[in-house]
């Protein structure tokens, strides 16, 4: 893996070259083994907090933990072009426009013992801009080598706080084209609900039943390219024990062993439908 600036990156981008790397500031990671027409993302995935934040923070590890998703990029580690982060959605919000990347309070509690100084947001605001001219990099190259593109958005929640019985997977999609690419949204549901996990989970999905799909990520995408479809797929946290911070590999390898075949033959799907 390289070490590159985000010019770097997005110069080996337009050269179509492949590479693995990690931005210079240990931001986010980004791979591409081959140029296609599908990439994933796991925009929080990462847990890094820097040091000057923590001694002003009021959230502990865990409750920070708690509601990021970890193992997102590993369940599509083995697909060939993935973009992760790798800070702390309490440092800033890769999922939420940058007017509103940087939290006051989180999940109903005050997130800083102090306002933070204008630098501090600053430098968090910057790598949120970063990731996102990667991003539109990325995409741009895609649409222009493939004219269409499909993007995985992976994510996880916490299906225990919730007082109704919730999907394994949900898929948010109310700020997609659902009429032009319904048949798509309908057959990764299908997939998904056919996934085959261990230790007898029952694996069921829905469309827009625990979150609509309102991430900035899918946003950005889908209104700066019009032939690309994210999804913004959600797993519920079977994969840990998420009172406890007690992860299950089994159970996050027997997604990416799925994923690895039925994402790929997913995604073969639409291009072979939505490429002219």
């Amino acid at each position: 893996m390289l070490k590159l600036s985000v010019e770097e990156i997005i110069k080996k981008i337009q050269n179509e070259e492949t590479f693995e790397a990690v931005s210079s500031d240990y931001s986010f990671t980004i791979k591409i083994e081959e140029y296609v027409y599908y990439a994933c993302g796991a925009v929080h995935d990462g847990s890094q907090f820097r040091k000057e934040l923590w001694n002003n923070c009021l959230h502990t590890a865990y409750e920070r933990w708690f509601e990021e998703d970890p193992e997102t990029k590993e369940m599509v580690k083995s697909h060939p072009i993935i973009i992760a982060g790798l800070d702390s959605r309490f440092e800033y919000d890769l999922n939420r426009a940058p007017e509103t990347a940087i939290y006051e309070d989180a999940w109903g509690k005050q997130l800083w013992k102090n306002p933070l100084p204008k630098n501090q947001k600053e430098k968090s605001l910057q790598k949120h801009a970063n990731f996102y001219r990667v991003v539109h990099a990325l995409i741009t190259k895609l649409e222009q080598k493939f004219g269409v593109c499909i993007v995985y958005d992976m994510h996880s929640y916490n299906w225990k706080r919730w007082t109704r019985e919730v999907p394994t997977w949900n898929l948010g999609t109310s700020n997609v084209d659902n009429n032009r690419f319904g048949n798509e949204i309908e057959s990764w549901r299908v997939i998904l609900e056919k996934t085959p996990f261990p230790n007898g989970i029952k694996s069921t999905s829905k469309i827009n039943d625990t979150f609509q799909g309102n991430g900035y990520f899918l946003k950005y995408i889908t209104q700066n390219f019009k032939n690309t479809l994210v999804l913004a797929t959600e797993i519920a946290k079977i994969y840990c024990d998420e009172l406890t911070q007690i992860m299950y590999p089994e159970v996050i390898s027997s997604v990416e062993k799925y994923l690895k075949t039925e994402l790929k033959k997913h995604a073969e799907t639409f291009y072979t439908i939505h490429n002219s």
